[in-house]
């Protein structure tokens, strides 16, 4: 089945999908942080065709997620790691693993415990305000339009809003 494609969404989070919304592409990142770095454990860790894994990752590696590294010359093998773009996608998943962990919990509880390194603690993931450290919420933010805010899809209405000119067709 094909995808709806974000490419034309002036919106981050449209771009983002564009990038990562594809439904193996989180567990494929998930288990290249997780130190699954060759492509024969990923593809029998997941399931996942070999194809499509092949596909999935060549698009990792063009969106600048994921980097190639030769480990083996005879016959040509690669590794898979994450890049800084893929170390710092790392978090969100992290947060959508708390939202499922919460809402969609898999019989016997969450699958994956998190230990913090600096402190030691396990933790639950949260989204924490960046100048009071504080958490956010749905019920505590407001979105205001950015510099780079425009009317266009997936922004018409924050721009309406914010008073920002339709874009011209």
């Amino acid at each position: 089945m094909q995808r709806t494609s974000f490419a034309e969404m002036h919106c981050s989070i449209g771009q983002s999908l564009e990038r990562v919304g594809e439904w193996w592409t989180p567990l494929i990142v998930r288990d290249i942080h997780l130190g699954l770095h060759r492509f024969d454990d990923i593809a029998e860790n997941l399931g996942i065709s070999r194809n499509l894994l092949v596909r999935r990752l060549e698009s990792l590696v063009a969106d600048g997620i994921v980097e190639r590294r030769a480990y083996q010359e005879r016959p040509p093998r690669h590794e898979y790691h994450l890049t800084e773009a893929g170390r710092d996608l790392v978090p969100v998943l992290m947060a959508l693993m708390a939202w499922g962990d919460k809402w969609v919990t898999p019989v016997g509880g969450p699958p994956v415990r998190l230990v913090h390194h600096e402190c030691g603690a396990e933790f639950t993931p949260q989204v924490c305000c960046s100048a009071c450290a504080k958490p956010v919420t749905a019920a505590n933010v407001t979105a205001l339009p950015g510099p780079g805010a425009a009317s266009g899809p997936g922004t018409r209405v924050l721009a309406r809003r914010g008073g920002i000119a339709p874009e011209e067709s």
